[in-house]
């Protein structure tokens, strides 16, 4: 962080290695909301901890309206428990989508290294 403790959006797109696009398509649909003085914009560490959260959840493969419904949830002064329940029902149906395709991509691996042992054993 800068000195005054919030990011321009340069620093912001590079801290997350994100395209200005991206930064700016997460405003758009409210994700976050930084600051603004005249064009630029300042995220302070509420922002930066958000950004955080949406990359995580892009990493988890969350929908962006998963994503907002999370972060809903963390802003909330007080948890409650349908929000909690929530939180593991997309947790869990995420979890099982990643298992599937980790399954896929192990499977593929396999076809693929012997495909490549037979051309080498061939050669």
């Amino acid at each position: 962080m800068t000195s005054s403790n919030r990011l321009t959006f340069k620093e912001m797109c590079a801290e997350f290695d994100v395209t200005p696009r991206t930064l700016r398509y997460y405003e758009y649909i409210e994700l976050l909301s930084p600051e603004r003085e005249g064009r630029s914009r300042f995220y302070h560490p509420r922002e930066v901890a958000r950004m955080k959260l949406i990359m995580r959840g892009r990493r988890f493969g969350f929908s962006l309206e998963d994503i907002r419904q999370w972060l809903d949830m963390y802003n909330s002064e007080h948890q409650n428990r349908p929000q909690m329940e929530a939180m593991i029902e997309f947790a869990d149906k995420q979890m099982g989508e990643l298992l599937s395709r980790k399954q896929q991509i192990e499977e593929s691996i396999s076809e693929l290294q012997a495909l490549r042992n037979q051309v080498a054993k061939d050669l």
